[in-house]
């Protein structure tokens, strides 16, 4: 037991927490219209809870315990043997702190996964439906993909595939699973026809802002342990996103000729999301080149690729989320080398290799997420229905759902 690291993995596991509330809900409530914002808010706090309560009963357990490949097993079920009051023994270790604490920080890795999608379907999407097709997509889609490339007979993680924090795992999935569940549900009222600008900017800035700080935990704490990689991840984290705003604003200036608030916090998102998978395996530099890159791949997700998927992902998970994922994903791959600063082997070959089994990660990532997504809006809108009602989305899924509003006269 190492002290040190205990203390540093139980605040990341706090600021992983504070990413989902109120980090999350306030920047989704931001970008929502004023009639809806309420409900996206609800939505992701119990979105959030529920896949915490579902990872404790079984995800931890299917996820991290010795299975198969895509798989692990029931020896965890219920956190069966972390803790047994009374017991003298001291909980088992995973290096040097309780096994029982790098459960609770994972929990917060599910949560927050499956409170994302929540952004592609809101502002029509029915609330005892978004917390049906969360649920059954934490255990079909989350829970296979996670042990696949976090678990340690996982398929991809055997395969060499790297993801430090959850590029793969947490970005691309959740931006795949989101825009398939966004074109089940279908565009909102007037989508297209209608400005559907966000209600609330300043909202949106302070959810941003604290989903930031929540992110040296993210990132920082997956290093789970109060060391160097620790460091290096949450210099990396900071850098990628700053540059990340830089980024996104200097393309908007060019392109339209002005630079917005909305853009930027988009970037600093995109930076965060690119650097994930490589905060801990790459050298400072590199990060940089990730947060731009990735920043710019983003722009151009929730523009030019938007547009061409005729899909309303309503606060563009897939285009910040999976796109920059994916960028971050590959990216891993060459800066991870010896030649380019990294901790990998040297040499083209090497770098071309593991190139190869980051892109491999990614389809694997995209196809398993995209097809459980199908499955799961396909049981939930047929058992319950996925979509509000013409006349509650016209009001407002606040009052209509929730019979509160956010702004009462």
């Amino acid at each position: 037991m190492d002290k040190s690291d205990l203390v540093w993995t139980m605040t990341s596991t706090l600021l992983v927490w504070l990413m989902c509330v109120p980090g999350l809900a306030l920047f989704y409530g931001g970008l929502a219209r004023k009639r809806h914002a309420l409900s996206v808010m609800t939505q992701t706090l119990g979105v959030c809870a529920l896949a915490t309560v579902l990872w404790f009963a079984y995800g931890y357990s299917l996820v991290f315990t010795e299975g198969f490949g895509g798989l692990g097993g029931w020896t965890r079920l219920g956190l069966s043997g972390l803790y047994r009051a009374g017991d003298a023994a001291p909980l088992p270790l995973l290096g040097t702190i309780p096994e029982l604490l790098f459960a609770l920080f994972q929990a917060t890795f599910a949560a927050i996964t499956c409170g994302l999608i929540t952004g592609s379907m809101a502002e029509r999407t029915r609330f005892g439906a978004a917390l049906a097709f969360a649920g059954l997509w934490f255990t079909l889609g989350y829970m296979p993909i996670a042990h696949m490339v976090w678990a340690g007979d996982g398929w991809l993680h055997l395969r060499g595939a790297l993801d430090f924090a959850g590029g793969t795992v947490v970005h691309i999935s959740a931006g795949a699973a989101g825009l398939v569940g966004a074109r089940w549900v279908g565009p909102r009222l007037g989508y297209g026809r209608e400005a559907m600008l966000p209600h609330s900017l300043p909202l949106n800035l302070t959810g941003a802002a604290l989903l930031w700080v929540g992110w040296f935990g993210f990132n920082g704490g997956s290093a789970l342990a109060a060391n160097e990689q620790a460091v290096l991840a949450v210099a990396n984290t900071l850098l990628a996103a700053a540059c990340g705003v830089l980024a996104w604003a200097l393309a908007e200036r060019v392109l339209k000729g002005r630079a917005s608030l909305l853009g930027a916090v988009s970037g600093a998102i995109a930076g965060l999301v690119g650097i994930t998978p490589a905060a801990g395996l790459v050298a400072p530099g590199a990060a940089l080149a990730i947060g731009a890159l990735a920043s710019w791949a983003a722009l151009w997700g929730v523009s030019g690729l938007k547009r061409r998927l005729g899909i309303d992902d309503a606060f563009d998970v897939f285009g910040i989320h999976a796109v920059g994922g994916i960028v971050g994903a590959i990216l891993t791959g060459v800066f991870y080398s010896a030649d380019l600063g990294g901790p990998g082997p040297a040499g083209l070959g090497a770098l071309l290799r593991q190139v190869w089994l980051q892109t491999e990660a990614v389809l694997v990532s995209l196809a398993w997420a995209s097809a459980s997504a199908a499955i799961c809006a396909l049981v939930v809108d047929r058992l319950i229905g996925l979509r509000a009602a013409p006349d509650d989305e016209r009001q407002g899924l606040d009052a209509a759902e929730h019979g509160e509003t956010a702004y009462p006269d």
